[in-house]
């Protein structure tokens, strides 16, 4: 690959987000994405589903992009990302919805602990929107968002955690719905990221991805959703075919990101 990195860092995502809701930044915050905000502003959002699969890389997509047909078919925006250093995944996801890089919210290294810096949860809560959290069990997202009268959706399985996603989604009882998938990091650790396995665990992310929008679109009709296809960092092989991130490399730093609107 060429000395590539992209200019739009995730640290947007929460800005983003809250622009959208039609509320401010909080200080200190990056700046939101200016394409999205051109794309998707206006009138003020009811609701927001950001889906989070780990370790989607822009050089996968890039090499594998067919693959991608259907999160395109059902997004209004393709964008490449920036991850955050060290490209693992707790400081990734604590820069993300946190708005702030990581040396200000302090999560460093490879560590899971909660979260003392203002989230994009935080900031919704206090506005009196409904936020819910769909993770497995011991992973990032289930742990260092914890500690906020919010709900928490947390299984053993990723399955699990779609099948209560969908259901949340048709009950429109939350704001902010952001669910997490692992599988494809864990296969690609240990069968590269190019690995069948580990595709096969890509496409179903997408799958995932297009169910998403397709229910929101189905049930939530009249209400104007912001939904996102997330990723937190990309990745790379290392010897034995096996694979790894959190290099500050073009493979771990670059991903994409996917973005669309249900306009009811």
């Amino acid at each position: 690959m060429s000395d590539y990195y992209s200019s739009v860092c995730l640290t947007s995502v929460k800005a983003s987000v809250l622009e959208l809701f039609g509320m401010e930044k909080s200080e200190g915050d990056a700046a939101s994405n200016s394409i999205i905000m051109e794309k998707f502003g206006g009138r003020p959002i009811d609701r927001a589903v950001i889906y989070n699969p780990d370790a989607v890389a822009l050089w996968v997509y890039m090499k594998y992009t067919e693959k991608f047909a259907a999160a395109h078919a059902v997004s209004d925006l393709s964008l490449p990302m920036l991850s955050v250093m060290p490209s693992v995944t707790p400081v990734c996801f604590a820069s993300m919805y946190t708005g702030v890089m990581p040396e200000v919210h302090g999560i460093r290294k490879y560590e899971k602990p909660v979260l003392s810096a203002e989230t994009l949860f935080d900031r919704l809560l206090a506005a009196g929107k409904k936020c819910a959290i769909c993770s497995t069990e011991g992973d990032s997202i289930s742990k260092i968002f914890l500690e906020r009268n919010m709900d928490y959706f947390i299984y053993d399985t990723e399955d699990e955690v779609n099948a209560k996603a969908f259901e949340l989604i048709e009950k429109g009882e939350h704001d902010l719905i952001v669910i997490y998938n692992g599988d494809y990091d864990g296969f690609m650790h240990r069968n590269g990221p190019e690995g069948e396995d580990s595709l096969a665990h890509l496409d179903k992310n997408i799958a995932v991805y297009k169910e998403i929008v397709e229910r929101i679109k189905k049930y939530r009709k009249g209400e104007r959703v912001f939904y996102g296809f997330c990723p937190d960092h990309g990745c790379h092989e290392i010897d034995g075919g096996c694979g790894s991130h959190g290099l500050d490399c073009e493979e771990d730093m670059n991903i994409i990101h996917f973005y669309g609107i249900s306009e009811g």
